[in-house]
């Protein structure tokens, strides 16, 4: 199934691998270390431009949403 990430951004459930929130996340250095790499490889899709919320690794890419992570989890639920 396919899940909604904002604005025009739609990805298949089976790509994703791992869900994360932006707040609490980022606290931690290895995830920003992580973010910046991607970011420096171009590995990073902004959906939109709003206050980013959560942002959503799969294996290829790295979306940013400004969909919070309970909304994108009930929705990776209600998918299956």
């Amino acid at each position: 199934m396919f899940i909604h990430l904002g604005e025009n951004t739609v990805i298949t459930d089976k790509k994703i691998i791992g869900i994360f929130d932006m707040d609490t996340s980022t606290v931690n250095k290895a995830t920003r270390d992580y973010l910046s790499l991607a970011e420096k490889e171009k590995r990073i899709n902004y959906v939109s431009y709003d206050l980013p919320k959560s942002f959503i690794v799969t294996d290829e890419k790295i979306y940013v949403s400004p969909i919070n992570t309970s909304t994108l989890n009930k929705r990776a639920l209600n998918s299956k």
